[in-house]
């Protein structure tokens, strides 16, 4: 497979696109069958592939809104007026280059997306660390966040164990979750000598943005994360937020997309079960019956892939089984988010995050 340069628009310049496999033709044939069950972004990413290389997609989603946890949905005020209700992430960040490839399907410009110019990490003791003003490039952009903010401290950083910590600056997939996947973030932190104001302010706030609190954050997933965010890319440590509810803004535009595409989308439609046929397909049993597929794609929550792992006897990859049973369901979380009519006091931040 050729790698090609990616579009206008990307910064990093050693970013590379890896294209997807077209698809076969199939003159004369009727196209293989695909069930995709789950509505979220995985779920979406994959209906949308599919059915661009002349896949027959149907889309299951047991709640009665696509997005997964990312939904939205109408809700009335006591005041009488209809508002969405919203949930899920918040941050767009430029170097998600799949996930805004599949939002360019319903907007090439990505116009529903706003930069937030900067998004202050708060203290408990006053301080306040800014990404505003930083180089994209690594490792500077690391370096002078670091020299210039008040949590870190030249002092600390010098007793930081640099043959324990190089795990964050030489990360290679799988080999760092080889490495550190049985270790927690906090263990990890507290085995390098990492500031603890900083490993409080910094990376609390940003273990916790991934639904998972310090001492339960895998050291393998912080050493990717540190490596995606601060110096894995040029793109920077800035995002983008949207400037509508969800539901305006990506999830009615995907189902467009996908109505387009002729896709099927089920919704507050549950599979309770998936069993192999004798001639390689799969049967889904559904509310309402039974329905064949050539190949079945599980995108569900974690949760939900467990449950129906568990009701689907009949399915005998046993690292599939092992996985659904290991996997955890990430703890609850608050995001408060407003739309307003008007501009924002200047001095009021899009986004904040605190110690």
């Amino acid at each position: 497979m050729t790698r090609r340069p990616l579009p206008p628009g990307a910064r990093d310049t050693r970013a590379v696109l890896w294209p997807a496999h077209h698809g076969a033709a199939r003159a004369g044939s009727p196209p293989p069958r695909a069930a995709v069950v789950g509505g979220g972004i995985a779920g979406l990413t994959a209906a949308v592939a599919l059915a661009e290389r002349g896949i027959a997609v149907n889309l299951y989603e047991r709640g009665p809104h696509l997005g997964g946890r990312l939904a939205g949905w109408d809700t009335t005020l006591a005041d009488g007026t209809t508002v969405t209700m919203n949930r899920g992430f918040h941050a767009f960040f430029r170097q998600y280059y799949n996930l805004r490839a599949l939002l360019r399907r319903i907007d090439p410009a990505l116009g529903f997306l706003t930069a937030l110019p900067d998004y202050p990490l708060h203290s408990s003791t006053g301080g306040t660390d800014r990404f505003a003003g930083l180089p994209r490039t690594p490792p500077w952009n690391a370096l002078l966040f670091a020299l210039r903010s008040p949590t870190f401290r030249l002092t600390d950083l010098a007793r930081i164990d640099a043959r324990r910590a190089r795990p964050l600056f030489d990360v290679r997939v799988p080999d760092v979750y080889h490495a550190l996947d049985t270790s927690s973030a906090a263990e990890f932190l507290a085995a390098v000598n990492f500031p603890p104001k900083a490993r409080h302010l910094a990376f609390e706030v940003f273990s916790r943005s991934f639904f998972s609190a310090p001492e339960t954050l895998s050291a393998a997933e912080l050493a990717l994360m540190f490596h995606i965010y601060f110096l894995g890319s040029s793109e920077g440590l800035l995002f983008d937020v949207v400037n509508e509810p969800f539901p305006q803004a990506l999830w009615n535009p995907l189902a467009d997309r996908l109505a387009a595409l002729s896709v099927q989308v089920h919704t507050a439609t549950a599979v309770r079960a998936v069993a192999p046929r004798p001639d390689g397909g799969f049967d889904l049993d559904l509310d309402d019956g039974a329905e064949a597929f050539d190949a079945v794609v599980l995108a569900t929550d974690p949760a939900g892939l467990r449950t129906l792992v568990e009701r689907s006897p009949l399915l005998d990859d046993h690292e599939l089984r092992a996985c659904a049973a290991a996997v955890r369901q990430a703890p609850p979380f608050l995001v408060s988010r407003h739309w307003i009519d008007r501009p924002a006091r200047p001095d009021r931040a899009g986004f904040l995050g605190t110690s």
